[in-house]
């Protein structure tokens, strides 16, 4: 039965159901009511668990880092710059192939500073060797943080759950929760193969020299493409358990017919969705929902693309002095077909800015336009309000 739910306090729930004994966070905005749900989850005797309140983020990491690699289950939250003062730690995390889960509320990073939502923050880690799944909804938030413990746990390799900060985290929307013995017969009890036990001494990250590093690199690197497999089919298992599913790596939603696609990570496929259901004189359009960032799903993206002409890729994010982040990687994966949609690659959204219904008309007029995409623009940028020479 659905339940009127903040984000936050759903995704508290979610977590608890996966019965994680060791939770390390520190508050950081929007990220902090997930924690403080959890907190209050164990203060109230519905959830036991270890819950370990640090001096700061990278502390969390380092916290549910040394819990995992010593049997337990874990979980941290975080967001903006609390993602960069735990990066150290998150490519510690994923280089030594522990398996945990995080919650990223994205927050877009300073300076200026800015407590609002873009996606600057996970993108910041896409090199880290963590999975990163990106949700458009808050139901997808839950079940796929749900999907998450076990797609690390099997592929030995952290999970990143990103998830809009505010535009998700802080609405109320009616949620289905599913029962804790549907998530129990998915989720078998933690085992980490390379944990570490008294009782069989062992070390774990100690130095790699120069005539061994490159394979552990080549290692990680087959293990995320590997990891393409497992995230598929835990979303098609928990589908069978729950009836909800959300495409794998990626979902075509709209109009699968159209020779027009868009595609998009987090919660702006909603807006564009209303914004094109809301005008019938528009060109419909093919959406592609970009679940799965790391690991890239070429092969699928490719195979969503057939029969397009054009696709607009939104972003919300950059790459300052190069563009888009998401655009160039879509551009490389459909480079191998013999006929390709024109590629226009937008940001838009940043640092929380509104994104109103017609960004779908305004991606329409600029993709359809006469003449080559433009390599990247920022759609929403207002050139009156910028000196000259940064118009």
């Amino acid at each position: 039965m659905p339940q009127a739910l903040e984000g936050s306090q759903a995704l508290a729930r979610a977590v608890a159901m996966c019965r994680p004994q060791v939770v390390a966070a520190y508050p950081i905005t929007p990220q902090t009511h997930i924690v403080e749900g959890i907190a209050r989850l164990v203060a109230d005797g519905q959830f036991e668990c270890e819950m370990v309140s640090v001096e700061s983020e990278h502390s969390a990491a380092s916290v549910a880092l040394g819990a995992a690699v010593a049997g337990s289950r874990a979980y941290t939250a975080s967001a903006s710059q609390g993602i960069l003062l735990m990066a150290e730690v998150l490519y510690d995390i994923a280089g030594l192939r522990v398996p945990l889960v995080m919650t990223c509320a994205n927050r877009a990073l300073s300076g200026p500073l800015n407590i609002w939502n873009d996606q600057q923050d996970s993108m910041s880690m896409r090199d880290s060797g963590w999975i990163q799944l990106y949700c458009a909804t808050n139901q997808e938030a839950v079940d796929t943080t749900i999907q998450a413990f076990r797609i690390a746990e099997r592929c030995e390799l952290p999970v990143m759950v990103c998830v809009d900060g505010f535009t998700l985290t802080h609405t109320l929307e009616p949620l289905e929760i599913p029962a804790q013995e549907q998530v129990d017969s998915f989720l078998p009890p933690y085992r980490f193969r390379h944990g570490l036990d008294p009782a069989e001494p062992r070390s774990l990250g100690t130095l790699v020299g120069p005539e061994h590093f490159t394979e552990v690199r080549h290692a990680h690197h087959q293990a995320l493409l590997r990891a393409q497999a497992e995230i598929a089919q835990a979303d098609a298992d928990w589908g069978a358990v729950s009836g909800r599913q959300y495409g794998g790596l990626l979902e075509v939603r709209g109009d699968a017919d159209s020779g027009l696609g868009i595609l998009t990570l987090g919660s702006v496929l909603g807006t564009l969705e209303d914004a094109m259901d809301e005008d019938p004189g528009l060109p419909r359009a093919r959406f592609l929902k970009l679940r799965s960032f790391r690991p890239f799903p070429a092969q699928a993206l490719r195979e969503a693309c057939a029969g397009l002409d054009t696709l607009i890729v939104l972003e919300r994010a950059l790459s300052p002095g190069a563009g888009g982040i998401v655009g160039p990687e879509v551009q490389a994966a459909l480079a191998q077909l013999p006929t390709r949609p024109r590629v226009h690659n937008f940001a838009a959204g940043l640092g929380g800015r509104d994104l109103s219904l017609d960004l779908y008309a305004r991606l329409v007029t600029a993709a359809t336009s006469e003449g080559d995409p433009a390599p990247f623009a920022i759609i929403d940028a207002d050139p009156s309000l910028l000196p000259e020479e940064d118009r």
